[in-house]
């Protein structure tokens, strides 16, 4: 503070030392204010704040020794500079008893009474200034404990033999203590017995910088007299950072370690939110069975176990008799309850240590590990599972009654690895399928002799392909807001030169189970692609072609370098090019088909997800995939005219895919009825025999040179539309 802002006041009887007093101080630039008597000074003193008082001590009435009773009455904070005629020594003692700072006497010295002034306001300012800092200490300490004390994280602070010193109030709310029931106590009070050999090194840390601990988990015990809290266990899950506290940090010869101040964050509802997304990767949602893929790990492992123990196990295929005929006429509602209390009746036959896992669809697969008597056990659970189905199922006021059909497999009779046994048990399956149903085989090696005979349509395939017996028809997809074909799906024919057609239902899981699914898929991508550079180069409105890829063709390790060799080839840039996937082609090998569609999806080219809602597997790998596409199945679309309709499956895809910004395509739109709902509801695209069935390269060619395919809330394809194409 500078000395022109400072207050001074004069207290004097006699005007002319009041003015000489001001003007020495104005020619120092001070500016005070004169009071003329003690009375005077006074009410200056009320009613304004002063930094120093100069002061007379003889004045009449009032005189300076009052002012500084009344000072000190009132403590006020000002500095008094005696300027008195008294020379008595007993006149200054009793000024300085008062609290005077100096005492000057009459007739003064300039020099001396300059300084003594200076001196004064020097002091007074530095004794403002400190009580500004301790007032702002005091401030900054109390909004420090307020916010640890409110902190959501345990703050703690720790002696150097792990004794807590400090422990913030946040500690009961999580265990349950008060935090001065836990000062002077060890930190090992805290940590669950479990983590003691984490928390030595981690709890009361000794390093800094950036080799102290930073986010390790642990568990801390809750108090064992707590009320229960908002997590269900007793052990509290907690992510600790810590690091070490010493005096004369920067000096590594003088340092001493003093502590540890650590702070330790409740992880529960990340732990609990990284428990449901790991459920949901390896669990069906509708049954909360475990799905395909923890299966597989599951048998693998048991595969292992029971090779090194030289055992037995089982795998049992179920496939539910009558459920499609339910599905089909009742709804996916009422199929989705009675897969669940079909799989709640399951879960009564199962022994501990198996596995009950849903498949898919109507499918389920039991694994049976630790087969002792062979087949009199599995026999046994058989038995059990079919006396258990007998009972009818009550859904909406309808008896409903199912059946399975069971298919066995044993290890390592029928296969020593997972394909083998699964494979195995479907064929079993499928020969209860075709003797009946309602009952359950073991395989044996007589039942794969119909597969043999799929040998012919083996050669057959390959000599398809040497021979240009395929060829690819092509069926619009229709912006539904424009009318216009924005996309064509790429569909593969087979013109057999004896059998005449064979169509893609029986030919492709033959091609799927014996790899030349993944030649196939080469020529179709090709091929499409060719024909694609075709209607390109003839300066034809611009379309994206959309290729179905297999499991297998995914597979493949050079895939992504033979999808960009052929756009490259073909001049075809990468939006332009759809590749479809079903949802089974991601829950296979969820790690590799991410790791190649995000490198697909880098070239430009754009993934659909083929047959959407019918793979009853976890949503939650929309977010990790690079999708621009969801196919909504033909088989939802259809229920739109139904009287019990899915349409509530269908707004939820709908609207699920405009929230993650995903287009829709609806398949199989074969009815107005269908249509209009869809525009209603705004999905963004359509295909199906409502616009026409596949057409040659030809025909489309034509289609894109014509108008748009329809108007929208017109009939596309309908009413003597000029496009009409079925």
């Amino acid at each position: 503070m500078r000395s022109n802002e400072q207050k001074i006041l004069i207290a004097d009887d006699d005007p002319v030392v009041l003015k000489s007093l001001k003007d020495l101080l104005a020619t120092r630039g001070i500016d005070a204010d004169t009071a003329i008597g003690g009375r005077e000074a006074i009410v200056c003193l009320d009613q304004k704040e002063y930094d120093l008082l100069l002061l007379d001590l003889q004045m009449p009435y009032v005189n300076g020794h009052d002012v500084m009773r009344h000072i000190k009455q009132q403590d006020m904070d000002i500095s008094v500079i005696v300027v008195s005629g008294e020379t008595s020594f007993e006149a200054a003692r009793d000024a300085c008893s008062q609290g005077a700072y100096d005492f000057l006497r009459k007739p003064y010295a300039t020099d001396e009474l300059m300084i003594t002034v200076h001196n004064a306001l020097n002091e007074k300012q530095l004794e403002k200034h400190n009580k500004l800092i301790q007032s702002q200490l005091r401030e900054s300490e109390r909004m420090h404990r307020y916010m640890v004390n409110t902190s959501p994280d345990i703050i703690y602070i720790l002696d150097r033999d792990g004794h807590f010193t400090f422990i913030n109030e946040r500690i009961e709310t999580l265990l349950g203590y008060n935090s001065k029931e836990l000062v002077g106590k060890h930190y090992s009070l805290l940590v669950h017995q479990n983590d003691i050999e984490v928390a030595r090194y981690v709890f009361n840390e000794r390093r800094v910088g950036d080799r102290a601990s930073r986010n390790v988990e642990m568990r801390l015990k809750c108090k064992d007299d707590s009320s229960p809290r908002f997590f269900d266990t007793r052990a509290l899950p907690i992510e600790l950072s810590s690091m070490g506290i010493y005096q004369n940090e920067d000096n590594p010869k003088k340092r001493t370690y003093l502590g540890t101040y650590g702070v330790a964050r409740d992880i529960t509802e990340r732990k609990i939110a990284e428990d449901t997304i790991n459920f949901q990767a390896y669990h069906d949602l509708l049954t909360n069975l475990p799905n395909r893929a923890l299966l597989r790990d599951r048998l693998s492992l048991a595969i292992s176990q029971a090779k090194r123990e030289e055992e037995q196990l089982a795998v049992m295929f179920l496939d539910l008799d009558r459920f499609k005929n339910i599905n089909d006429t009742l709804g996916h509602v009422v199929g989705d309850e009675l897969l669940q209390q079909v799989s709640t009746r399951l879960k009564s036959c199962v022994r501990e240590g198996d596995t009950l896992a849903r498949f898919g669809g109507d499918e389920f697969t039991l694994l049976l590990p630790k087969i002792t008597k062979g087949k009199e056990d599995v026999s046994k659970i058989a038995e059990k599972i079919n006396e258990v189905l007998k009972a009818p199922f009550v859904i909406d006021n309808n008896e409903l009654y199912v059946s399975a059909s069971i298919g066995i497999s044993i290890y390592p009779r029928d296969g020593t690895n997972m394909d083998s046994l699964i494979k195995h048990a479907d064929i079993a399956m499928y020969h209860v399928k075709d003797t009946g149903k309602n009952n359950y085989k073991f395989y044996s090696n007589d039942m794969t002799t119909p597969y043999f005979q799929n040998l012919s349509l083996e050669t057959g395939i390959h000599k398809a392909l040497d021979n240009d017996e395929f060829h690819l028809m092509y069926q619009p997809q229709i912006n539904l807001k424009t009318g216009e074909i924005v996309g064509v799906e790429a569909l593969l024919r087979w013109d057999h030169p004896e059998h005449g057609p064979i169509t893609p239902a029986e030919f492709i899981p033959f091609a799927e189970e014996t790899g030349q699914i993944v030649e196939i898929g080469h020529w179709v991508l090709r091929n499409a692609c060719a024909e694609l550079k075709r209607w390109r180069d003839a300066g034809l409105p611009e379309i994206r072609m959309s290729i179905n890829m297999s499991a297998r063709q995914l597979g493949e390790k050079a895939i992504v370098k033979h999808v960009s060799r052929i756009l490259k080839d073909y001049s075809i840039p990468g939006h332009c090019l759809e590749i479809e996937i079903t949802e089974n082609t991601i829950m296979n090998d969820m790690d590799s088909v991410v790791h190649k569609l995000k490198a697909l999806s880098k070239k430009g080219v754009y993934i659909a997800i083929d047959d959407f809602g019918t793979g009853y597997s976890s949503l939650s790998y929309l977010h990790k995939l690079p999708i621009q596409t969801l196919k909504i199945d033909r088989a939802f679309i259809k229920e739109v005219n139904m009287k019990h309709s899915g349409n509530s499956i269908i707004n939820t895809i709908v609207a699920m895919a405009k929230g993650l910004n995903l287009n829709v395509i609806a398949e199989g739109v074969e009815t107005q009825q269908q249509l209009e709902y869809l525009q209603e509801i705004d999905c963004s695209e359509a295909q199906g025999y409502l616009f026409g069935k596949p057409l040659t390269a030809d025909v489309i060619m034509q289609l894109l040179i014509q108008e748009p395919y329809a108007t929208p809330g017109s009939s596309p394809g309908l009413n003597g539309s000029r496009h009409r194409t079925h």
